[in-house]
């Protein structure tokens, strides 16, 4: 079991983790005809704006309450108030998403009580779904803000239970934020493979994955519809993955008497083969010929790589969910985790973690740790790069965000298909760190390479 050990600092330097508000509205993001709206000062979504366009290279429809300086001190009601219904008369949302910010969270306001009074009195408001999440930037990370917006749009939206007829097909999933729209591709075909019909939420890979409309949308372009989200309570089952989708979830199984089960990982050959073997049961169904020929490559891929990654020494800074699908990978594979640094405590994961210790911390603590303990790799997000230059080790860029490189969104790591992918991408960067030996680099061949050189020089001579 991993030592839980917090660092105590006055400050962070080269933070790893992302806000919380950041979390929610990338969960938003997910949602058919959404506008996420962060209810803050205008720096709270400049920034948030900023990493996600960066990470995305997409047009991202969010926005800001802009509260100022009285607004700050005589309460921000009436600038939520204004900004619902500027954006529904300019964008015509269906559904916008609030994610509140340290700013309105340490005042106190009774923003849900604000917010329903708003609703109430504002006939304009009456055919656009509003759903509120409760996310101060000083409580938790990037994991906490997307399952808190889950969990809101589950219990705002979803219809509980009643007498009408199950759709005994449908699968509801419940991805977790560390999930690319490349990921939710895979999972979603190999749920259509058993003859179910995934319903996913949020689904960013078809509000993110990079499509050009033919004219301008202001909102969200794709993602799971509110009409799909209200009837998830008639599934047959809700497969979540990730720990921090345990919440929503539950909150899922409680409104609606839908079973769920969480997977902490689909990345590996044990975790892809826990998830078929779920589909399997869930559909009566065994698992199709392309699936097992998927895996036969993920074997293939394995014994290929595997001597890339022997006694290989991995340092790795993420989010619970992903620093521990990150961490049980790499020791799969037979390389030591020697460096675990969490944006968070959160999760009771992190226990589990196949390390001596696990550190909440920044990218200082990272770069220190994996430094002394003689790393061979570095596996974080984009602003690990100056550590990797740094120290001259490669750097595996995994997380929130990756801005210095093209294709993040696109990028798949679960499943066979994906642990497959992973493993050749790791194997890659070790090969191509390995020094490619000349003659000269063998000190005693020295006198006889300069023997050779001259013997050849004087017969071109004559």
């Amino acid at each position: 079991m991993a030592e839980i050990i917090h660092a105590r600092k006055s400050l962070a330097t080269n933070p790893l983790k992302s806000s919380t508000p950041l979390g929610a509205a990338l969960a938003y993001l997910g949602i058919a005809g959404c506008v996420p709206l962060l209810h803050g000062s205008q720096g709270c979504t400049s920034f948030a704006l900023v990493l996600t366009v960066r990470h995305t290279k997409e047009a991202i429809p969010m926005q800001t309450t802009a509260i100022d300086e009285v607004a700050t001190v005589m309460g921000g009601a009436e600038h939520l108030e204004e900004a619902l219904l500027n954006l529904t008369k300019r964008m015509k949302p269906r559904f916008i998403g609030v994610a509140t910010t340290a700013l309105m969270e340490t005042r106190g306001e009774d923003t849900a009580g604000d917010l329903k009074l708003i609703v109430a009195r504002r006939p304009e408001l009456q055919n656009v779904r509003i759903v509120l999440a409760k996310t101060p930037d000083f409580a938790g990370a990037l994991e906490d803000g997307w399952s808190k917006a889950v969990t809101a749009i589950v219990d705002e939206i979803v219809e509980p239970h009643g007498p009408s007829v199950p759709l005994y097909q449908q699968v509801n999933i419940l991805p977790g934020v560390h999930q690319t729209p490349g990921d939710i591709e895979w999972i979603v075909d190999t749920v259509e493979s058993f003859g179910l019909v995934p319903v996913v939420l949020p689904d960013v890979s078809g509000s993110l994955d990079g499509t050009v409309p033919d004219h301008y949308i202001p909102t969200t372009f794709g993602g799971t519809s509110v009409d799909a989200i209200s009837r998830m309570g008639r599934a047959r089952h809700t497969i979540a993955i990730g720990e921090h989708m345990r919440e929503p979830a539950e909150h899922l199984a409680a409104r609606t008497g839908v079973p769920s089960t969480v997977l902490p990982t689909l990345t590996g050959l044990g975790p892809s083969d826990d998830f078929v073997a779920l589909l399997s049961e869930i559909s009566d169904r065994t698992a199709p010929a392309r699936l097992r020929r998927q895996r036969s490559q993920l074997l293939d891929a394995m014994l290929d790589g595997h001597f890339h990654f022997g006694s290989k020494r991995i340092a790795i800074g993420a989010d619970p969910d992903l620093l521990t699908g990150l961490a049980s990978f790499f020791t799969s594979m037979g390389a030591d985790v020697v460096t675990a640094v969490s944006t968070t405590a959160n999760s009771p994961l992190l226990a589990n973690v196949p390390t001596g210790r696990v550190v909440v911390g920044d990218l200082l603590d990272f770069e220190d740790s994996a430094s002394a303990a003689g790393a061979d790799l570095l596996v974080t997000h984009s602003h690990g790069r100056q550590a990797s230059e740094r120290l001259g080790i490669p750097l595996l860029r995994a997380g929130f965000p990756v801005f210095d490189r093209l294709g993040p969104m696109h990028r798949c790591t679960v499943g066979y298909r994906g642990t497959r992918n992973l493993i050749f991408e790791v194997a890659n960067i070790m090969l191509s760190g390995l020094h490619s030996h000349a003659p000269e680099d063998f000190v005693h061949a020295k006198p006889i390479i300069e023997e050779i050189r001259h013997a050849g020089a004087t017969s071109a001579a004559h």
